[in-house]
């Protein structure tokens, strides 16, 4: 399981330290284990933060959710609220970010790494300022954008793809998890609440469906792009022999 320092932990569930501690004295965030005067958190803090943030985006107060936090610890077990809150608010990607220099940039797309590109880039997400140097979410996504400029493709090009890409991918997980939790709640929270004898069960049913939404995106992605690449080059084919009776023809004329 991976290990934060506060600081960290603060900036992967995009709020600040302060805010961190106010959790904590607050009881809504369980303390840290302790390393001498370092506290050292878990995934299992980091799943909890960001539970904390959906909910106060949303409008409830810390009294509401410090009830929601007390139904849960009545009568249930830390280890299954904990493995709870990991299942829902846990990364899905096993994906390690990393970090990368303007200059290690240029070296993947050269010319390309303008102003422009750079503010889209991390509007979209794929870069994140940390202080001299970015933080790369993916290390996948940024290397398959370089094989894709390595080809010749413009790195313009590419941001437009990873663009249309974000959007319909973000639209068709939004509708899978909607329709998912509808179960989950109808099944397990039909009065609008998990139960902390059903968090296990339910945390472990989050955990099987993960892999399966993946599987099948996977999936149906390989056959659409199977098929729509047999069109394209398809018609791209047929335009050629098209080129060459017309030459033929007029060869012969």
């Amino acid at each position: 399981m991976a290990e934060y320092r506060i600081d960290e932990l603060a900036r992967l569930a995009e709020t600040t330290v302060r805010n961190v501690r106010v959790y904590q004295d607050r009881g809504l965030l369980p303390p840290p284990r302790r390393e001498g005067r370092v506290g050292i958190y878990t995934e299992a803090h980091l799943a909890r933060l960001r539970l904390i943030g959906q909910l106060l985006k949303r409008g409830y107060t810390f009294a509401n959710i410090s009830e929601l936090v007390t139904v849960w610890e009545r009568g249930g077990d830390l280890a299954d609220i904990l493995g709870f809150e990991s299942a829902v608010g846990g990364p899905w990607s096993d994906e390690i970010p990393d970090y990368i220099t303007l200059s290690e940039l240029h070296g993947l797309f050269g010319a390309q790494v303008t102003p422009a590109n750079l503010a889209r880039s991390i509007k979209l997400g794929l870069l994140e300022r940390d202080g001299t140097r970015f933080r790369v979410p993916s290390p996948r996504l940024l290397h398959a954008g370089a094989e894709l400029v390595s080809v010749g493709m413009s790195l313009r090009t590419v941001l437009d793809i990873a663009e249309q890409l974000h959007g319909r991918v973000d639209a068709a997980a939004g509708d899978l998890v909607t329709t998912v939790a509808d179960h989950i709640i109808a099944s397990h929270a039909p009065d609008g609440i998990v139960r902390s004898g059903e968090l296990a069960e339910v945390a472990d049913l989050i955990r099987r469906l993960r892999p399966l939404a993946q599987t099948a995106v996977d999936a149906m992605l390989a056959q659409a792009m199977a098929h729509h690449l047999q069109e394209v080059m398809g018609e791209h084919f047929a335009e050629v022999l098209d080129h060459l009776k017309e030459e033929q023809e007029r060869r012969t004329a």
